[in-house]
C-alpha cells in the first residue's frame, strides 16, 4: 500500500480541509470530477492508501468511480471513503454495495476523519500482509505437493518397472492402463455424481492404477510369459496376482492414507466382475469399488489392444465390442456407459501411443 491520499471533490474547500488534514503524513492527490479521479487511481493506484470519494460530482459520480474501481478490483486493496452531504439510508447503501468501506458527512470533524482513515489504511495494510503471506504460504506448499506427487510417481512407475522387466506382456501396459483409466474417470465424474469424484481423486486414482498388476512379481516366469493357453493349475496361481500386490502393498500400508485404500482395493479387486463371477473375492455389483471397476475395464480393453506372447493385437473397435457384448466379462452398465463416452480418447490414446 502506498503513501499517497486521493482527495476527488468538485468543491475546492472540501478538498482544502482534507487536504490539510493528512498533508503533514501524506502526499496528497486532487481531482475535481469523476473522471478525473479515475485517472488518478489509473495512474497512481499503486501508490494510494486511501481515497476520499465525494458522491456528487459532475462528468462521473461517486459511484461511477466506485463501479470503475470494483470492475478493475481495486475496491479490495484501496480503501473508499465515501464524502456526502445527503445523510440517506438509499446512499448508503449504494455506496456499501459499490465497494465503499466507509461513508463520512459534511461538515466532518477532522479528528475523527483522521482516526476513521488511519483505521482503515492499518486495517487494509494488514489483510494486505495477510494475503501476501498466504500467497507465498500456498506457492510453497504447491510446490511441496508437486515435489511429492513427483516423488510418488517416481516410485510407482519404478515398482511397476520391475512388472516390466520379468514380463513380456507388462511393457507399457502401465502407463496405458493409467490413461485409460483416466480418460473414463473423467466422464464418470461428470454423468454420476453420486459417486463423488473429484479432479484430485481421479488423479489419485490414476496413478494407483499403475500398481494394479504388482503382485506379478511374485508369478513364476514359466506362468508369467508362457506363450500358450494356461492350464487352470497355472491359470490359478496367476490368479494370485491380486493377493501377492495386497501383501507387498501391505508393507507400505499407511492408516488413514487415501491413496494407499485405493492402490490396495485396485491391485486386489480389479479382475472382480459385476456379476460375481470375478475373482479373488468374488464381490459383485457396487461391492466393488468405482476405481477398482474402471481400472478393471482399461486393464482389459489394453490387454485386448496390444499385441502378447500367446495372442496378436485386436483392432480398437472389435475390442471396444467384445467389452460392450460381455466377452470379457460383466461390467456395469454406468462404467461402460462412460467407457462409450471415452471411445474418442481412447482412440487417440491408441493411435497416437499418448496415454499420460
Amino acid at each position: 500500500m502506498g503513501s499517497k491520499i486521493l482527495i476527488a471533490d468538485d468543491v475546492e474547500i472540501n478538498r482544502d480541509i482534507l487536504k490539510d488534514i493528512f498533508e503533514e503524513q501524506y502526499e496528497t492527490l486532487e481531482a475535481a470530477d469523476g473522471e478525473e479521479a479515475i485517472e488518478m487511481i489509473r495512474s497512481e493506484g499503486e501508490e494510494i492508501s486511501v481515497i476520499f470519494l465525494d458522491l456528487m460530482m459532475p462528468k462521473k459520480t461517486g459511484i461511477d468511480v466506485l463501479r470503475y474501481m470494483t470492475k478493475e478490483g481495486l475496491t479490495d486493496r484501496i480503501p473508499v471513503i465515501m464524502v456526502t452531504g445527503e445523510a440517506t439510508i438509499e446512499s448508503d447503501v449504494k455506496a456499501y454495495e459499490y465497494g465503499a468501506a466507509d461513508v463520512i458527512y459534511k461538515p466532518f470533524a477532522p479528528q475523527v476523519v483522521m482516526r476513521r482513515a488511519q483505521n482503515l489504511i492499518e486495517q487494509y495494510r494488514s489483510r494486505g500482509e495477510i494475503e501476501r503471506e498466504l500467497e507465498i504460504r500456498t506457492q510453497e506448499l504447491k510446490a511441496s505437493r508437486e515435489k511429492l506427487e513427483k516423488n510418488n510417481e517416481f516410485l510407482i512407475n519404478a515398482l511397476g518397472s520391475v512388472v516390466e522387466f520379468r514380463s513380456s506382456e507388462s511393457g507399457e501396459h502401465i502407463q496405458r492402463v493409467t490413461g485409460i483409466t483416466r480418460a473414463i474417470l473423467r466422464y464418470m465424474k461428470t454423468s454420476y455424481p453420486e459417486y463423488h469424484l473429484t479432479d484430485e481423486m481421479i488423479e489419485m486414482i490414476s496413478q494407483a492404477a499403475a500398481l494394479h498388476d504388482v503382485g506379478k512379481i511374485a508369478i513364476p516366469d514359466m506362468i508369467l510369459n508362457k506363450p500358450g493357453k494356461l492350464t487352470k493349475d497355472e491359470f490359478d496361481q496367476m490368479k494370485k496376482h491380486t493377493t501377492y500386490g495386497c501383501e507387498i502393498l501391505e508393507k507400505f500400508k499407511q492408516d488413514d492414507n487415501e491413496f494407499y485404500r485405493y492402490c490396495y482395493e485396485i491391485c486386489r479387486w480389479h479382475h472382480e466382475k459385476y456379476d460375481g463371477k470375478g475373482y479373488p473375492d468374488g464381490l459383485a455389483g457396487e461391492e466393488i469399488p468405482i476405481w477398482a471397476q474402471v481400472v478393471a475395464v482399461a486393464d482389459c480393453f489394453d490387454a485386448l489392444v496390444s499385441k502378447r506372447v500367446y495372442k496378436s493385437a485386436f483392432a480398437l473397435d472389435t475390442a471396444y465390442d467384445m467389452i460392450k457384448r460381455g466377452e470379457c466379462g460383466e461390467f456395469s452398465e454406468k462404467v461402460l456407459y462412460c467407457f462409450d463416452l471415452a471411445k474418442f480418447d481412447l482412440k487417440r490414446m491408441v493411435d497416437e501411443g499418448c496415454y499420460l
